[in-house]
């Protein structure tokens, strides 16, 4: 489906299986706001990211009423020290959460994402940063915006999936 829409594949690596106990996990994490449930996972993401060669360590963002709700934005806690790159933003308003659409919903979610810097990413490598992948239309949304504007290589990492 996505290489037809786009022409080209987003390489996703996916650290663990989404099943019953990560669904709990996330939900702790994320909606209950247990911040400190990071350190679960964070040493395995580190060490992920610790091997792959990228200029730009993108995390997926969360909309500033994300951030105001819930105080820290999930994906950012998972990557700890990283120097990561706040170059994608996100539109200040969300209808419904992704966590509450269908996957016929999350599918026609219009692209929610700006880049900051657009020139600055002509042959750049990107590493773009996600909790979760469901249905890819986050990563391929933000993959988009790199892809056209000039990036040499795009790839991704989430949690689970």
């Amino acid at each position: 489906m996505w290489q037809g829409q786009y022409g080209w594949l987003l390489h996703n690596h996916c650290l663990f299986h989404y099943n019953d106990t990560m669904k709990d996990f996330m939900h702790q994490y994320k909606f209950v706001g247990d911040y400190q449930l990071k350190k679960v996972f964070c040493d395995v993401m580190q060490a992920w990211i610790k091997q792959q060669q990228f200029d730009y360590l993108i995390p997926i963002p969360v909309t500033k009423e994300t951030m105001l709700t819930r105080g820290f934005n999930q994906t950012v806690g998972l990557i700890g020290d990283f120097d990561a790159h706040f170059l994608l933003t996100k539109a200040a308003h969300k209808d419904i959460p992704q966590s509450a659409k269908s996957r016929e919903e999350r599918l026609k979610t219009a692209q929610p994402f700006m880049l900051k810097e657009p020139g600055r990413f002509k042959q750049g490598r990107i590493l773009l940063v996600d909790d979760i992948y469901t249905t890819g239309r986050t990563l391929y949304h933000a993959a988009a915006l790199f892809k056209s504007a000039g990036a040499l290589t795009v790839h991704s990492l989430t949690l689970s999936g």
